[in-house]
């Protein structure tokens, strides 16, 4: 007879546990960030005046009012998960994002049009997941990165045109699924261009226009960077700084300002932000319209807001217990609302939206999250009316309490 195999039993009891915790903690924050409730779970979000775009679990692509909590379109076609999403104009330099690209676990990309909901094109993309999308409108070009280890470039120039998107660059230099993408235009015809695996090797490539019919694109390994021990989640570039968020527990802050070579050697590097868990998302609002010097990182089940005012001494000025399983998304929307009983006059406020595996989308106002009241329970203790010194035995801990319980009942 073989022995029980006791590591199931561990697990298993730690899984109950969790869902026990998770259970409890759901009912606790029920309402906490107006939660709009969601059939799947949502695995990429993008945020477009009053409207989210969010990726599902569930084959779909949901697009939700976020005033009212309603969704407004179904766009279905995905047989897996949708993993990541992105737009483009119809018109080159528009700006109405009218067509919509998502990606999937199926290994294709698809071309929506955003109004009527047709499917524009699908082209078998990858030969495994499709984990990332990257559009680079000035270059009229979309990146796509899967399972599959590669890192491939599609003109969008005849992305209107029903046919599969055509393949004008494959790179190949990873060994592990590419997760994160993200891409800093130089020129007309140029762009350096960031790529982040599992593994936590973030390369960078220059990619250069040529000039033949049809054009294709030449990409060149121009550097590495080796910062993070494992997956990198999330990856942002902005003001001469790339953020990254990992399941390292970490989240770092790197320099990187020249077209297309890293910083100079001797550089002191950024010290990174630790976290207690995976960082699976982050949203620096220095690289979004309103500037400030604020980082907000997803971390487990919980949003933390950072002053990055000095990079270098990042302070932690918030906590918010958001979710009751892993935070995904985190995005900016700048709310407009009709002021009440003034018609005519809008509103606008900076909100953000974080989305969740436990199937919500939460909405909180930024003052909120920056300016956070204190904990409820140390509301409580200011309430109460000062009480007398206490006694030796008052002063006891629970531990002792209980310890001395023992002893009288030895006696």
């Amino acid at each position: 007879m073989q022995p029980a195999d006791d590591s199931n039993l561990l697990r298993s009891e730690a899984e109950l546990k969790l869902a026990h915790a998770r259970k409890d903690k759901a009912q606790r924050i029920k309402d906490l960030g107006s939660p709009i409730e969601i059939t799947g779970k949502a695995l990429a979000l993008q945020v477009r005046g009053n409207v989210a775009w969010i990726a599902e679990n569930t084959t779909v692509i949901r697009k939700l009012d976020l005033e009212t909590g309603k969704t407004l379109q179904l766009f279905k076609g995905h047989t897996a998960p949708v993993t990541s999403l992105a737009f483009v104009d119809r018109v080159p330099g528009s700006g109405k994002g009218d067509l919509l690209i998502t990606g999937s676990w199926d290994k294709t990309i698809k071309v929506w049009d955003v109004q009527t909901k047709q499917l524009v094109s699908s082209t078998e993309a990858h030969s495994d997941f499709v984990k990332a999308l990257h559009v680079i409108p000035s270059l009229g070009l979309l990146v796509s990165s899967g399972s599959d280890k590669i890192v491939r470039l599609w003109d969008l120039s005849n992305v209107r045109d029903g046919k599969p998107l055509t393949s004008v660059g494959v790179l190949t230099d990873h060994t592990r699924p590419v997760e994160s993408l993200d891409a800093r235009p130089v020129s007309d015809t140029s762009a350096v261009l960031y790529t982040a695996d599992t593994m936590g090797i973030i390369k960078i490539w220059d990619i250069l226009k040529d000039n033949d019919t049809p054009p294709r694109w030449r990409s060149t390994l121009v550097g590495e960077l080796q910062h993070h021990r494992t997956k990198v989640d999330d990856m942002i570039y902005g003001n001469g700084l790339l953020w990254t968020a990992s399941t390292d527990e970490t989240v770092h802050i790197i320099p990187h300002v020249a077209p297309a070579q890293p910083p100079a050697p001797g550089t002191k590097p950024i010290p990174p932000i630790q976290h207690p868990t995976a960082v699976r998302t982050i949203l620096p609002l220095s690289v979004t319209p309103l500037g400030e010097p604020y980082l907000l990182t997803g971390s487990g089940d919980v949003i933390r807001v950072y002053d990055v005012s000095s990079p270098e001494e990042p302070e932690l000025i918030a906590e918010i217990d958001a979710h009751w399983h892993d935070v995904t998304a985190l995005r900016l929307w700048i709310r407009k609302s009709q002021v009440e009983g003034e018609p005519g006059k809008v509103r606008v406020e900076p909100w953000i939206v974080s989305a969740s595996l436990d199937g919500t989308l939460r909405r909180w106002k930024l003052d909120d999250l920056l300016h956070p009241p204190p904990p409820k329970k140390a509301v409580e203790e200011e309430a109460k009316p000062a009480s007398p010194p206490a006694s030796s035995t008052d002063a006891l801990d629970e531990d002792e309490e209980r310890e001395l319980a023992e002893l009288m009942g030895e006696d």
